[in-house]
């Protein structure tokens, strides 16, 4: 059993000391190893992080995201042999000493998913407002992902070698909440821990305001609903079109009934019909939609398979170009046939 605690960072020099310092070297005789995903940083946070014994690195030459870090080290850490993989921040916000519980649940097989509850509303950094947005954003993120999170934000996570080779991510701003409903509809069993969170080391680098946050956070719920659920979202817009249809139309019929004309009520029919070819547009994005999801479905069966080979090491590196056309040229000459 192999435990790999990732550590995305952005000079990160100043923090970095004090969260190595905390991380734990052993959990219960389980084997910790501690990642660095340095995502372009240009400060001396390498060198910091091999002067406290790090020996695992995965280098952006230069920034690109949080999501991709976190894919990144993933891919390292499963193919490096990890059974469990954590994820926490290299700015200090996060109790490392509680990693150990974080991972508990499933070195006992009782969760895929254990997700750290930061109980923002304790928090004296955040304010009235960021705390109610942190609410409504975890409330959305349940709603769409069939969960019951108290903190769909989080980054203090561990994950489990099955759940990950499950879980896609295909965002570029965070991972935190798509991968929530990822799990909440493959069927992963996520729980949550209550923990403390330290002070605050500095602003966030992740986003400059609650606003792009916000809307971010929203690109990405959106997306992910519309990846598992677009039935739902498809047939809720042809009931509506469909609706705003009939009752401009059947006042249309009314009055042509009543008064044996349509002087001046043409419009309801014109509106009508708009909103009928709507309803016919939803209908029809809804059947192709359901058409994608299905055909989705086959390929991620298809990736897990292949992920569950190459972090096997059943599949090797394919050759490259270069040296693929060397060997066609040596076989040639000696064939005389290509």
């Amino acid at each position: 059993m192999k435990v790999f605690i990732q550590i995305p960072c952005l000079n990160e020099e100043a923090t970095l000391p004090a969260v190595l310092s905390s991380v734990p070297r052993s959990i219960d005789g389980v084997e910790t190893e501690i990642l660095v995903i340095d995502d372009g940083s240009t400060d001396r946070t390498v060198e910091v992080a091999r002067a406290h014994g790090v020996q695992h690195f995965v280098r952006h030459t230069r920034n690109m995201g949080l999501a991709r870090s976190f894919r990144d080290g993933v891919h390292y850490a499963l193919a490096h042999g990890a059974d469990i993989v954590v994820n926490t921040d290299g700015d200090n916000q996060y109790p490392q000493d509680r990693i150990g519980d974080l991972v508990a649940p499933i070195l006992a097989g009782e969760a895929d998913i254990v997700i750290a509850d930061r109980q923002t509303g304790t928090i004296a950094e955040f304010s009235a407002f960021k705390k109610l947005m942190q609410r409504v954003g975890s409330a959305v993120v349940n709603g769409a992902a069939d969960t019951d999170l108290p903190d769909a934000a989080s980054g203090f996570r561990a994950y489990s070698r099955p759940a990950l080779i499950r879980l896609n991510v295909v965002t570029e701003f965070s991972y935190c909440m798509e991968t929530i409903i990822q799990a909440g509809h493959k069927r992963l069993k996520i729980v949550s821990i209550p923990v403390t969170t330290n002070a605050k080391t500095r602003e966030s680098r992740l986003f400059t305001s609650i606003a792009q946050h916000m809307s971010h956070s929203a690109a990405a719920i959106i997306r992910s609903y519309l990846m598992f659920k677009p039935q739902a979202v498809f047939a809720s817009l042809t009931t509506l079109f469909a609706a705003l249809a009939l009752v401009p139309m059947i006042r249309f019929l009314v009055l042509w009934a009543v008064h044996g004309g349509a002087d001046g009520n043409v419009q309801s029919l014109i509106f009508g019909a708009i909103m009928a070819v709507a309803a016919l547009l939803s209908l029809a994005l809804g059947v192709l939609s359901e058409l994608q999801r299905t055909n989705r479905i086959l390929l991620e069966e298809q990736l897990e398979r292949i992920k569950e080979m190459q972090y096997r090491g059943d599949l090797r590196e394919a050759p490259s170009w270069e040296s693929w056309s060397t060997e066609a040229a040596r076989r040639t000459e000696q064939t005389g046939r290509p």
